[in-house]
């Protein structure tokens, strides 16, 4: 079986960040999607953390049945939500980690578990589709999940906190206790504040979010702000995930006792391994799995960065093959200009 993981999305996200809007993107997706037996969409698959949910939906629903059409009846698509599109399964979770059964690994969620959804995975049709949570086995050696556990543990990874107050040894730990984004702030106050309270948080969440994006178009307008973007995504490259969140991902592999010879996930935007990376980075802890991440599709300017004849680790495209030889990280989008993937960003 040939199985195509593509993760982050983010369908529908503002400023038309993400790439599967243009056809070159979406064309090169499908393409790579008709050669393959199963399709997994490894969370954030839509983008829900901005507080517009009909109007990601709205981008998200031909994106999605042209992928459904591409695996065919004959194949398979699995969803797995991550943390930015978490909404979509956030009562089926809280009710799996209240009551006596828990939350595994890689439990199947019932697709009537929410109206997105309800709505999402009938887009991918004629395609089967299944839905699991947090990950899934996607052969005998390797485990997929998106990755948003790590957030959990960046503090300790980074050497900011010298011991985790929480021991964080089952996916329901991970669940009740938030992450270091306005994601895991919301998803744990979502769980327990009524339906009606839940959704207002979301809302105040969005506008947030979106007034935050709104003004990164004005912000790099100004002088030197194009040197400060730099900067900081030199620093969320070398400081936050090859220190924190590629150790932090390891960790959680070890705590949650998934025992993989390879872990596939998405999440931090950053694919590989790539050919110059250094030796060691996907393979922090040495008696754990072999890290690959299947990077986005989502063009962000700062951390793309200008074409160096070097693989660029931001760029989006990234996706993960799994078949008989193993899985490896793949660029869907090398042979795509910038000029076309370029939102209002």
């Amino acid at each position: 079986m040939r199985t195509l993981v593509v993760s982050d999305l983010h369908l529908g996200s503002l400023l038309e960040r993400d790439v599967l809007r243009r056809p070159e993107a979406l064309e090169a997706l499908v393409s790579e999607a008709e050669a393959s037996d199963r399709l997994v969409l490894l969370g954030d698959t839509i983008e829900l953390l901005e507080g517009r949910a009909r109007q990601a939906a709205e981008v998200a629903r031909p994106v999605l049945g042209a992928l459904g059409q591409a695996i065919g009846a004959d194949g398979e698509v699995v969803v797995v939500p991550g943390n930015h599109d978490h909404a979509m399964v956030r009562g089926w979770v809280h009710r799996q980690v209240s009551g006596p059964s828990g939350l595994g690994l890689d439990d199947v969620v019932p697709r009537s578990a929410g109206t997105l959804l309800s709505e999402l995975t009938g887009w991918l049709g004629p395609a089967p589709v299944e839905v699991r949570y947090p990950g899934l086995w996607l052969d005998g050696e390797t485990f997929a999940t998106h990755g948003h556990y790590c957030d959990r543990l960046l503090l300790d990874a980074s050497g900011l906190r010298r011991s985790d107050p929480h021991p964080r040894r089952t996916p329901a730990d991970y669940e009740r206790s938030p992450g270091t984004d306005a994601g895991g702030i919301e998803q744990p106050l979502g769980e327990i504040l009524p339906d009606g309270l839940a959704e207002g948080i979301d809302a105040t969440g969005g506008q947030l979010r979106r007034a935050l994006l709104s003004g990164i178009p004005r912000l790099a307008s100004v002088p030197g702000a194009r040197n400060i973007a730099d900067l900081a995504s030199l620093a969320i490259e070398q400081g936050l995930h090859r220190r924190a969140a590629i150790p932090a991902m390891a960790e959680v592999s070890r705590r949650l006792g998934i025992g993989a010879r390879y872990l596939v996930f998405g999440h931090i935007h950053r694919r590989g391994p790539l050919p110059d990376d250094p030796e060691g980075m996907w393979r922090p802890d040495t008696n754990g799995p072999m890290l690959l991440n299947s990077g986005s599709w989502v063009y962000d300017s700062a951390l793309v960065g200008m074409p160096t004849g070097r693989p660029r680790s931001y760029r989006p495209g990234g996706a993960v093959i799994v078949d008989g030889d193993g899985p490896r990280c793949v660029d869907l989008l090398a042979g795509v200009p910038d000029d076309a993937l370029r939102g209002s960003v």
